[in-house]
């Protein structure tokens, strides 16, 4: 019902979006079931990479369906369909394990923003990205002119949402938006996820945490996740809470 596949391949969780009728759109169905997947894999120390595809050979994702949110009020839009979008977005964004989109097709509005959530993209050679919001009266509303602006140059987010401009895989990769152009953007993703093999998750994870605090992702959370890591793993923590369950006063060493 939600639209949204769930598969373990080895140490890589795929979650699939599977609305191919309407080219992938997001539902709020697929919204909710696509934030349970991410909280599941943050969960699983077994699952080291997640890895976001869709369905069918034409669309990655279309974006948004127009019928989960045309007929919502201003208010409804504005506190619930974008507010939760951007909380569901920002989970796959912070997920402290590496993530991929395999683009296997078009990435237009709410799907390029999603693929921007992720770590690192590959494009089929038929994938376009697009912010196509204008000729339907909106704008981006899950972080298109943010957080995709981090990723690429100003004038290329200003191509697509002013002018309605499509960019090609190729000009994708020369931006730096995506790593690579394959054709089958599914096998090659599983590929890299398999690399994760040889790397230490504890690493990768810090890694994320400090280049996302470097570019403004989440920048307060990551701090104080790094930090808190730092003194979970003192004898300083561990003299804390034992004096606390003994109740007495706490001896610490600075260590």
């Amino acid at each position: 019902m939600s639209n949204i596949a769930f598969d373990i391949r080895g140490h890589a969780a795929i979650v699939t979006l599977d609305n191919v009728a309407k080219l992938n759109a997001l539902t709020i169905p697929m919204l909710d079931a696509l934030e349970a997947r991410v909280r599941e894999v943050e969960r699983d120390a077994a699952i080291r990479c997640l890895i976001l595809t869709g369905a069918g050979e034409k669309a990655f994702c279309c974006g948004a369906d127009i019928g989960a949110w045309g007929g919502l009020s201003p208010a409804e839009f504005a506190r619930h369909w974008v507010r939760d979008g951007h909380r569901i977005f920002d989970r796959l964004a912070r997920l402290g394990k590496p993530t991929i989109a395999a683009m296997n097709g078009h990435a237009f509005g709410g799907g390029l923003e999603l693929a921007s959530c992720c770590d690192l993209r590959l494009l089929a050679p038929r994938a376009t990205l697009a912010l196509p919001e204008a000729r339907v009266g909106i704008v981006p509303g899950w972080s298109g002119t943010q957080r995709l602006t981090r990723l690429i140059p100003e004038g290329a987010v200003k191509e697509m949402a002013l002018f309605g401009r499509r960019i090609g895989a190729d000009r994708a990769v020369s931006l730096g938006f995506a790593a690579e152009v394959a054709e089958d953007v599914l096998g090659r993703a599983l590929e890299l996820a398999a690399d994760l093999a040889d790397l230490s998750p504890r690493a990768t994870e810090i890694a994320k945490n400090m280049i996302h605090a470097a570019v403004g992702e989440d920048r307060d959370a990551a701090v104080e996740a790094l930090g808190s890591a730092a003194i979970a793993a003192s004898a300083d923590r561990d003299e804390g809470v034992n004096a606390f369950l003994e109740k007495r006063n706490p001896q610490y060493s600075g260590l």
